[in-house]
């Protein structure tokens, strides 16, 4: 599988917007402390920016990150995950609940769940389009589909119709 913060689709190379680099690193770092439960967020956020966000990390460069909004995804995600994840559970048929989500999946919703909770200075739909492209550098057609249709039903469940 390729690196998908440092390995760009397509022919050329398109320079990454922070965000869109932080909410990806944002999805890593959730993933790293999903499988270490005795990790803290903040120890996780704190090697990342001095180690990986825009750096060359085994010959690979990460893209440059906005290492405010990175930290406020990862510790903000963290510290409320049960706040979240009760977001997303009603989001979810019956027969997969959130622990049966592969941890990938889990983390993206997550990460996306808490900016539409939480982040109401980022639109609804911005949130879910780069949720969706965060999704498509980890998995094929089906998994971004299933993805969009979770953060819809949430977006609307947390913020209506608001745009």
């Amino acid at each position: 599988m390729t690196d998908p913060v440092t390995t760009p689709r397509g022919p050329a190379r398109k320079a990454v917007n922070p965000r869109s680099a932080a909410r990806l690193a944002a999805v890593q770092a959730l993933y790293q402390l999903d499988m270490d439960p005795t990790a803290r967020a903040r120890q996780i956020v704190t090697e990342f920016k001095a180690h990986r966000l825009g750096r060359e990390v085994d010959g690979q460069v990460y893209a440059r990150a906005d290492e405010d909004f990175f930290g406020d995804l990862v510790e903000g995600a963290h510290e409320r995950r049960a706040e979240i994840d009760a977001h997303i559970a009603p989001a979810l048929d019956k027969r997969w609940p959130l622990h049966r989500l592969e941890r990938l999946m889990a983390c993206i919703l997550r990460a996306a769940t808490y900016e539409l909770a939480i982040r109401a200075d980022v639109p609804r739909k911005v949130v879910i389009n780069e949720y969706l492209n965060v999704a498509h550098a980890f998995y094929s057609d089906k998994e971004p589909r299933f993805i969009n249709g979770v953060l819809e039903t949430v977006a609307d469940a947390v913020r209506g119709g608001d745009g």
